[in-house]
């Protein structure tokens, strides 16, 4: 009765703060530590690894009675929130998004709302999203929070176009009933397990097919949410332009203004960026797809988006006993060990001062301009830039590159054609 009224409250207090947002002091701390960070890991985790299809499992076939039922022989036995928040920040990760509750409604932490979650619904009987949020704070690694704005089995929520083969009774859909659900358990989250740094919402899309647009009252949620919690964002992965109250703008498979998979073709924001991308495959764990991509792939796709301005947040789908795929692990261990050599031309740096360019991208820290070759056709970098560079040198030799000046343009002059991950000179701007 106490959550209800605190949640009440919340909402009538917020409904006129959230027409137009200001963010509070601390969610701009948020976003500048966000920005700085570059890093991060993505976990899609629940009772769906167990079936190894992937998250979206449910949406193609079975009935939801049916599938609910494998909660109950969900135990994890290897799961150790130390070791995966251990080998996380190993690979130089520095937060962690995770899934509460995906779209099949199963909940990954103990929530009052229904039996339907780890604690209740399985013999495991502990809660994972607790254990996680601990070794978080513990090992200083920020914490995000997925949450599904859509529901495949709960007849209350209004059935958008995914999830129609599940054999909810759409006659009983209604919005008040679920929108209360969802602002109940995102209370939970964000008073029960310490310092949240984000939500990370998604399914919004499940609806943008509807003859009437369909309101999801996401001022009121939002303002629920900072009020909640003054430093922690809201991020929405509704592949539109950033709504009013959201702190962080998602690409889903592509690298801001790209839209090669055709989730991303919205317009760039000033807000803080992130493009959010697997490792192999799918999202959640499918026990055929060993299609990873190797470690050089994915260097380059982190030191691209770091070029724009934006973090990767890099997805695993850990297995259904609980462990990190190997293949998931021993990418993560490369990308640590480049990153402690490089990471400096990575975290805390900003955009370069031009795009990318055929042979690789910039980034940049005050006066220090970091210069990374990729791809290149030459040892001749041509940089289209009109500050004339002061010095160039190799960032890991420390060796002076030779540079020339032509109009608004400068040429970095490389002894041969750079062939390995990324060859970084550094300039003085």
């Amino acid at each position: 009765m106490k959550l209800l009224t605190i949640l009440a409250a919340l909402m009538l207090a917020n409904i006129s703060i959230a027409q137009e947002y200001v963010p509070s002091p601390e969610v701009l701390k948020s976003r500048e530590q966000f920005a700085d960070d570059r890093f991060g890991i993505f976990i899609h985790w629940g009772i769906y690894s167990m079936f190894g299809q992937g998250e979206w499992y449910l949406n193609y076939g079975p009935q939801a009675e049916e599938y609910m039922k494998a909660a109950k022989g969900f135990y994890p036995s290897d799961f150790n929130a130390e070791e995966w928040v251990s080998a996380i920040k190993d690979a130089g990760a520095k937060y962690i998004t995770i899934t509460t509750r995906h779209h099949d409604g199963f909940s990954m932490f103990h929530t009052a709302e229904n039996d339907y979650n780890i604690v209740d619904g399985t013999p495991f009987k502990r809660d994972i999203l607790k254990e996680i949020a601990d070794e978080c704070h513990r090992q200083g690694i920020a914490l995000h929070l997925y949450y599904s704005h859509l529901d495949w089995v709960r007849d209350d929520y209004p059935q958008g176009r995914t999830g129609h083969s599940t054999g909810r009774d759409s006659g009983k859909a209604d919005w008040d009933s679920y929108y209360g659900f969802m602002n109940r358990q995102l209370t939970e989250l964000l008073t029960n397990y310490g310092p949240i740094r984000a939500i990370w919402f998604d399914g919004w899309w499940d609806h943008d097919e509807d003859a009437t647009p369909f309101d999801w009252h996401l001022p009121e949620q939002y303002g629920m949410i900072h009020s909640l919690q003054p430093g922690c964002m809201v991020a929405n992965n509704h592949h539109q332009a950033p709504f009013a109250g959201e702190d962080i703008q998602i690409f889903e498979r592509d690298l801001p203004g790209e839209n090669t998979a055709g989730l991303s073709g919205q317009e760039v924001s000033r807000l803080p960026l992130e493009t959010c991308n697997t490792m192999n495959g799918m999202w959640g764990y499918k026990i055929m797809d060993q299609n990873y991509k190797d470690t050089p792939t994915l260097i380059r796709y982190l030191v691209k988006a770091a070029g724009m301005g934006a973090n990767l947040l890099l997805n695993v789908g850990p297995q259904p006993n609980g462990e990190l795929p190997a293949t998931a692990l021993a990418r993560m261990k490369e990308m640590g060990e480049w990153l402690r050599s490089y990471g400096e031309t990575i975290y805390e740096t900003e955009a370069g001062p031009f795009p990318a360019q055929s042979w690789g991208t910039t980034t940049r820290k005050g006066d220090r301009l970091f210069v990374h070759v990729m791809s290149p056709e030459t040892s001749a970098i041509l940089l289209p830039i009109e500050t004339k560079i002061k010095k160039a040198f190799e960032y890991k030799s420390g060796k002076s590159v030779r540079m020339t000046h032509t109009g608004s343009h400068t040429v970095l002059h490389l002894d041969s054609i750079p062939t390995g991950i990324d060859h970084i000179i550094e300039c003085r701007l």
